[in-house]
């Protein structure tokens, strides 16, 4: 099975002036169009998304979705899910790369939920989120799970 993903990635500008746009837009007739630009440390627009927040914000919303499918198919009630995800830019002998992504959800379970079910789950997420298996940085996971 395969399936692609298109999308259009636009800029305009000039780059003989150092100082040029960072902005651009990605686009698809299906969806909403990012405004995303690099990083504020690289003369980005801190306002847009930069290809570090969408690579975290891309594993952070897999892995949820991995997760909420596999809680589902064991009939475990997960009532809300708020995830501090982060990822962490390193350079080393001067190429940088994203070593790490955290991802630590705070997991809102129904009561008498078995907690450490939800962690297993959470887990296995891990080995079949299609993101997960693409990135090669360490990804790091701490769940907190809570009641009511």
């Amino acid at each position: 099975m395969s399936h692609t993903f298109p999308l259009i990635l636009n800029w305009s500008g000039t780059t003989l002036d150092s100082t040029y746009s960072r902005n651009a837009e990605v686009a698809n007739p299906n969806h909403l169009t990012i405004p995303v630009s690099s990083a504020p440390a690289y003369a980005g627009d801190p306002t847009r998304w930069n290809p570090e927040d969408l690579l975290a914000s891309a594993l952070a919303t897999c892995h949820l979705l991995t997760f909420l499918a596999l809680a589902s198919k064991a009939r475990i009630e997960i009532k809300a899910y708020e995830d501090h995800a982060e990822a962490t830019l390193e350079t080393i002998d001067k190429i940088s790369r994203i070593g790490e992504i955290r991802l630590r959800p705070i997991i809102r379970v129904a009561r008498g939920t078995s907690s450490a079910k939800v962690v297993e789950l959470f887990q296995k997420a891990h080995k079949y989120c299609i993101i997960a298996n693409s990135v090669t940085c360490r990804v790091v996971m701490e769940p907190k799970v809570i009641e009511g």
